[in-house]
């Protein structure tokens, strides 16, 4: 794809909304852009979020929340993908549509090799911390609907998204915890959940430095 051109207010914009999805979950309103790039009204940071939207690197959603679509970043010299970051997934959607991306990173091919899918999830809570996932960090993910004994996964359960690992035996699932918390406790599954991916890596910081 070829490097699409952006000026410096441009390139300071998007990086402040990714930066904020990372840290905040959420993009950062146009009176915080506003105050950032130095602009006198909102008004000024809508007609360059409406540009950018026009380029085709940002999207809103349906609730009207900024998407990142396409990384802006110059990578000329690394082969990668572009993976997306999702967002909180929404009770009895799937994981995987527009809706729930929040914006997209580029990965290297060694790590999200193609033809495969992934994405990129923020893990919530200590219940895999022995597996060296904590609180805030993220995980690469790769996409398929079956797993191994043994592997971390990421699996639908009630309609809502839960990192664990995974067992199963002829009649039924498991999904452990392996915290150090030991009020986590394992859920022993039927047929009444989803594996959505397989974690492939743990990423502690994706924020801009």
């Amino acid at each position: 794809m070829k490097t699409m051109a952006f000026s410096d207010k441009e390139t300071h914009a998007l990086r402040e909304i990714r930066n904020s999805i990372i840290n905040f979950g959420r993009c950062p309103s146009l009176r915080d852009l506003m105050n950032t790039l130095g602009y006198r009204s909102p008004r000024s940071a809508s007609l360059l979020v409406n540009k950018l939207i026009s380029k085709g690197i940002l999207r809103r959603n349906s609730s009207g929340s900024l998407q990142i679509v396409r990384d802006f970043e110059d990578k000329a010299n690394m082969q990668t993908i572009d993976v997306p970051l999702l967002g909180s997934v929404p009770c009895g959607t799937p994981i995987l549509v527009e809706e729930n991306i929040q914006a997209v990173f580029p990965v290297s091919t060694k790590l999200a090799r193609p033809p495969y899918k992934y994405f990129l999830l923020r893990a919530k809570g200590d219940s895999m911390n022995k597996k060296g996932i904590d609180d805030g960090n993220f995980v690469l993910v790769k996409q398929q609907s079956t797993a191994e004994n043994g592997e971390t996964i990421v699996a639908l359960v009630d309609n809502e998204v839960t990192i664990k690992e995974y067992s199963a035996s002829r009649h039924a699932a498991v999904l452990r915890p392996r915290s150090t918390n030991k009020t986590h406790k394992p859920i022993v599954a039927m047929r009444d959940f989803q594996v959505q991916g397989v974690v492939v890596t743990v990423i502690p910081n994706l924020e801009e430095q």
